[in-house]
């Protein structure tokens, strides 16, 4: 489904591409897809939570190249249906930002060739109370 959420996010992405690694920072090697989503977990910093925000889960759709960096455009591949639109938007941004915190990723050779090309799926989730959560049952209190 096309919708203004991809036009967003790309200006997101075009508005923060001031984000580097620090000079003389080296990043330790990536070397399974566990470690990848890890660190691409670790880069993203979700907004700063706003009264009756429930969070939002995204799904995004990536590919690298063998040394790391994106090929092409991600795209979202899934939001949260019941966010506004302005949060939906700080998501996004933060997304955005975090990818471009994260790239070029530092592949080794091994996982740099088996990832060129094919596309990722990653879920970022920031809901505050997640499905699998459960608030746990008390037993009746007797007197």
């Amino acid at each position: 489904m096309a919708r203004p959420a991809g036009l967003r996010f790309w200006l997101a992405v075009a508005a923060t591409c001031g984000f580097a690694v620090p000079a003389g920072a080296q990043a330790p090697a990536i070397n399974t897809l566990a470690q990848l989503f890890a660190r691409l977990g670790a880069c993203w910093v979700p907004p700063p939570p706003r009264a009756g925000d429930p969070g939002i889960e995204i799904t995004v759709v990536v590919s690298f190249r063998r040394d790391g960096s994106l090929l092409g455009r991600p795209s979202i591949a899934y939001e949260t249906p019941t966010v506004t639109e302005a949060d939906r938007t700080r998501y996004e941004i933060a997304l955005a930002q975090a990818l471009q915190r994260c790239t070029p990723m530092p592949f080794t050779e091994e996982l740099g060739g088996a990832v060129a090309g094919r596309p990722l799926r990653i879920r970022f989730d920031a809901r505050k109370l997640k499905s699998t959560e459960r608030i746990p049952w008390q037993p009746p209190k007797t007197l």
